[in-house]
């Protein structure tokens, strides 16, 4: 059986714990990797050796930082098939959508090619009499990046990026669920020039995590999960006295007016339901139609298209729609909230408990569930099931969907589909959800502008990747001065070569 330790300096190296994860394949539920888990020395190693080599790269112009990003996104493209390979193996999704995994993380990447322009500092000469006053942006030290199995490449890339190409060393903890694609990008960014020690690998637990977050040396920690662990990173983060960013849950409600096109809008949701089993924070869970004959004509365009998934192994063709949940955990967990949805009242429409696939009986396969007639008190309304359950409540106006979107606890994404502008500027003016999308169903922003969610789905000020991260992964430095002293002698004819 192989086993995976930590990445350290560039290299991997056998730990001590003699504590153990298990990595199962979900298409088959066969164990496929013991992942070593790191004790609390190993952890202060780690971020010593950080502390050591972010010295030495925050010296090095931000020019040449960003060169190495430039480098490392043509190495990921390079090896665009071996990444989602590792990715579907752990993780369940097919191969293209493993792509695009690993894609929205590479367009983070290409954004950290231009950090020299968000790292530019201010100026103002004369601000008094022969005073200037200027601020520049300076890196933080040592970070922590914690991230989660349903994104193995997205969202590890989505902190070490930005943090790295800042100045900033960073110690990763993957999810122990879905380790290898957060090594192999390790591999292939120390191969793209980064420095011995800037970034360090580590697999581990809530004692791994514990550890980052009470190491005085640690100034800032990313953290991607559910919302009662967010809460938890960030209240001890901030106790002791680091940023935090921490992402957690969702339930992300689409409103459909009766002008919607409903095929249009019937096609998005069961995109946005279904994909990747449902384990997307950004996941529609929630259709929420206006008007009961909306809600009929909803249901009557969705119901053969959910019917028509195919849900398999990603080696089972491209024409496999998803794959299976991440463990049989989860799986039980789901049907568990399907059987409660049935016990309270809602109607199931289509019912995906008992899902036998010949040839991979032992995977871990949910398939695709709708319900109609869901009511705000429901279990499978209030809780995050993270897996390919829509359900559908209906209300009688525009306003009671505003509302029951507004009163839930969640804030992460939200999606109206209308062919109203006012309305649609309307919901997206006065809705409390951090990411809004207008006919278009998952509205996580490009790479260039910030991605963040609002109420108990985010905790923090500042939100991931963009202008935000080079914020949050940076500090401001204000300098007063006046000078006494003339001219310089001396002249120099030549550019010179940049150190």
């Amino acid at each position: 059986m192989q086993q995976l330790s930590h990445y350290i300096d560039g290299e991997y190296i056998d730990g001590t714990s003699g504590r153990f994860a298990d990595v199962f394949n979900p298409a088959t539920g066969e164990l496929q990797l013991k992942v070593q888990l790191a004790t609390r020395d190993e952890v202060d190693a780690a971020v010593a050796r950080a502390a050591e080599a972010q010295k030495t790269w925050a010296k090095v112009n931000s020019q040449r930082r960003a060169r190495v990003f430039m480098k490392f996104g043509q190495l990921i493209n390079d090896n665009m098939d071996r990444l989602a390979e590792s990715i579907s193996r752990e993780h369940g999704k097919t191969l293209p959508d493993a792509r695009g995994d690993i894609q929205r993380g590479l367009e983070v990447v290409e954004v950290c090619m231009g950090a020299p322009s968000l790292l530019k500092g201010e100026y103002t000469d004369n601000a008094g009499p022969d005073i200037d006053i200027y601020a520049m942006r300076q890196p933080l030290g040592v970070v922590a990046g914690i991230t989660p199995f349903n994104f193995p490449a997205m969202i590890p890339l989505w902190k070490m990026a930005p943090a790295i190409v800042a100045g900033n060393a960073m110690v990763l903890k993957p999810s122990e669920r879905t380790p290898t694609c957060a090594f192999l990008l390790a591999e292939l960014l120390y191969e793209a020039g980064l420095p011995k020690g800037v970034l360090q690998v580590i697999n581990g637990d809530k004692d791994a995590v514990d550890a980052l977050l009470d190491n005085d040396t640690i100034q800032a920690v990313g953290f991607v999960g559910s919302t009662p662990i967010a809460q938890y990173i960030y209240g001890r983060a901030a106790t002791n006295g680091k940023r935090a960013q921490c992402f957690g849950g969702a339930k992300n409600h689409m409103v459909i007016m009766p002008d919607a096109d409903l095929d249009k809008a019937a096609d998005a949701l069961v995109g946005s339901s279904f994909g990747a089993a449902g384990e997307r924070c950004m996941a529609i869970s929630v259709a929420v139609p206006v008007g009961q004959e909306t809600a009929d004509r909803l249901v009557e365009k969705l119901t053969p298209k959910i019917e028509a998934l195919k849900v398999g192994p990603y080696t089972a063709g491209d024409d496999v729609d998803y794959g299976p949940v991440i463990t049989a955990a989860a799986k039980d967990r789901i049907e568990g909230l399907i059987n409660s949805g049935v016990e309270q009242g809602a109607t199931l429409v289509t019912d995906g408990r008992g899902l036998n696939l010949q040839g991979y009986e032992d995977g871990f396969y949910v398939g695709p569930t709708l319900f109609d007639n869901v009511t705000p008190d429901m279990d499978i309304y209030q809780q995050e099931i993270f897996g390919p359950v829509l359900s559908q409540v209906r209300t009688d106006t525009y306003e009671d969907a505003l509302n029951l979107v507004m009163e839930n606890d969640y804030g992460n994404g939200t999606a109206i589909f209308t062919a109203d502008g006012d309305t649609a500027r309307d919901y997206a003016s006065r809705v409390n959800v951090g990411m809004v999308g207008v006919n278009f169903p998952i509205p996580v922003p490009l790479s260039y502008y910030s991605f963040g969610g609002w109420k108990k789905s985010a905790f923090g000020d500042l939100n991931q990747y963009g202008p935000d991260a080079f914020k949050f992964y940076t500090k401001t430095k204000t300098v007063t001065s006046r000078w006494f002293s003339g001219i310089k002698d001396g002249h120099e004819l030549n550019f010179k070569a940049m150190d």
